[in-house]
């Protein structure tokens, strides 16, 4: 029952702000929509489509204000006002009682929490959908007190969020049936990639671990600080981190009060993201300026500080290579290879004509060459060839959507920072020396050293793998194959021979060098 009238209050939500104007543009059952506008008689929609649907997801509540959050990084899916006005959804919750998170604290560690801290502050830092931050004082392995953050999940999140998910299950295959602009908008797929990203954003133990990754990789950039994980304290409902002293990128006048260089800032900020992106393959996703700091304190005045690992990006070998060719082609003008590679990825089907997608292509990307450096936006390209894609019924991957709207973050921030942001001249070194490490010698050389274990062992077991397939080929067959097969295993032997002549060749000769070395050290001293 309560499901039931759950479903009913969302349904007459989703009509008093006129969605159903929005997804089911046109019903395939006329009656279906003439009862809508009966049942809603007096509704509003003067204002634009995508307010509206914000203020409706705000009204329907926290899920549904992360949902919208998720759709507004579906930028291939759906219109771009739409998308902007969604990119504007913030979590505003009221925090929930302290009694509550003290008790799900004690819960998790199974002890009193003065047993665990030393102090804690009763009065939460932040409050948003998912959890709430109090800071404390822990004492750490080696008895040092050490300041802290304790980040607990809201209480009931997951029941609520399994009973909304469900509804939201069945609303999409409503949706999908009834219209065919919903069902383009693939509902089933968002809703099955909301539940994922919840799930995932509910286990804070996850969060934990792509915190103390992201830490490492970026232990040799001193442009960021990234929070340290006290494993001893890490559960699924809450974790325990570094507490990290900083200000809001969004509060500009403050940071330039406080001497930080704000045009350094916003380059930092261009190497913090293309280092993990096309460094690393492992990238924060969710850079708002909510989960963004800035460092004021005088000895790391200006670095930034990354808060919230709930969504991380990660890249494939074969997604650097594919990013670097098309990086390497749209620079060029070369609008045919990223058609090509958009073909050879597998992301297109098979019988599609790749000069009318590289038509689309140079559409979307011949109009930024004819602008200034510094208003070339690489998140815009990837969000229209995204937009363009769609006609051709491109298979968008998840990492690359995420990495897009991602990009599109920090050229905003960058460009809040600093409004004359070149971003391609920031990012051209970093792009140029990343595609010939990915492309280039280098990367040949990686390759095959890493595969050096591999190939030694394949070498000696080599005369006898081309024997027994040779022979196999030849048994009972034409003498003069029979001939062929065994002057190619000859072969085979002598190159083996040689190989091992010059190996231990090789292993004399260093090993004669040493002995020198120690003759003259001898007579030395």
């Amino acid at each position: 029952m309560t499901r039931f009238l759950r479903g009913l209050a969302i349904l007459w939500i989703a009509l008093r702000y006129g969605l159903d104007e929005l997804v089911l543009s046109n019903f395939r059952q006329p009656w279906l929509r003439t009862l809508t506008r009966i049942v809603t008689i007096g509704r509003k929609l003067d204002a634009p489509r995508g307010q509206r649907l914000r203020e409706a997801l705000e009204t329907l509540g926290p899920i549904y204000v992360k949902l919208g959050q998720v759709l507004s990084t579906r930028r291939d899916l759906l219109p771009p006002d739409v998308a902007e006005e969604l990119a504007k959804l913030q979590d505003r919750v009221p925090p929930f009682p302290v009694e509550v998170a003290v008790a799900t604290i004690e819960r998790a560690f199974r002890r009193p929490i003065e047993s665990v801290f030393v102090s804690f502050d009763r009065v939460p830092v932040a409050s948003a959908s998912i959890a709430q931050v109090h800071f404390a004082v822990l004492r750490d392995r080696q008895g040092r007190e050490r300041e802290v953050a304790v980040k607990v999940r809201r209480p009931g999140m997951l029941a609520a969020i399994e009973k909304d998910l469900a509804l939201m299950a069945m609303t999409a295959g409503w949706v999908e049936n009834l219209s065919a602009d919903g069902k383009r908008l693939k509902p089933r797929e968002v809703v099955g990639e909301f539940n994922k990203y919840l799930h995932d954003e509910l286990d804070f133990v996850r969060e934990a671990a792509n915190a103390a990754q992201l830490r490492r990789n970026m232990a040799g950039l001193d442009i960021v600080q990234i929070p340290e994980m006290f494993w001893d304290f890490c559960h699924p409902d809450v974790i325990v981190m570094e507490r990290m002293t900083a200000v809001p990128v969004n509060q500009t006048e403050r940071l330039r009060a406080a001497g930080v260089d704000m045009k350094r800032l916003a380059r930092d900020g261009v190497t913090l993201f293309f280092t993990q992106v096309f460094r690393d393959g492992f990238f924060h996703a969710d850079m708002h300026p909510g989960n963004i700091q800035v460092s004021i304190e005088p000895h790391n005045l200006g670095s930034y500080v990354l808060l919230d690992f709930g969504i991380v990006g990660t890249l494939t070998e074969f997604d650097k290579d594919y990013l670097a060719q098309n990086f390497t082609a749209f620079f060029r003008r070369d609008y045919k290879r990223v058609a090509e590679l958009h073909v050879e990825s597998g992301w297109v089907p098979p019988n599609t004509r790749v000069d009318e997608l590289e038509s689309a292509i140079r559409a979307v990307c011949e109009p930024y060459f004819d602008r200034p450096l510094k208003d070339l936006s690489l998140g815009m390209v990837l969000m229209r060839l995204f937009q363009t894609s769609r006609r051709f019924h491109v298979e968008i991957q998840p990492q690359l959507v995420l990495l897009q709207k991602t990009l599109l973050n920090i050229e905003g921030l960058g460009r809040q920072l600093d409004p004359d942001l070149d971003l391609w001249s920031t990012a051209k070194p970093f792009l140029e020396k990343w595609m010939v490490d990915q492309i280039g010698p280098k990367k040949l050389f990686t390759a095959l050293r890493e595969q050096a274990p591999h190939y030694a062992k394949l070498l000696p077991e080599l005369p006898r793998l081309l024997h027994d397939f040779l022979q196999h080929r030849t048994k009972g067959g034409d003498p003069r194959q029979q001939a062929l097969a065994e002057e190619l295993l000859r072969a085979q032997q002598r190159t083996n021979k040689l190989l091992q002549r010059l190996l231990y060749g090789g292993m004399g000769f260093v090993l004669g060098l040493l002995v020198m070395q120690l003759v003259i050290r001898v007579r030395i001293f």
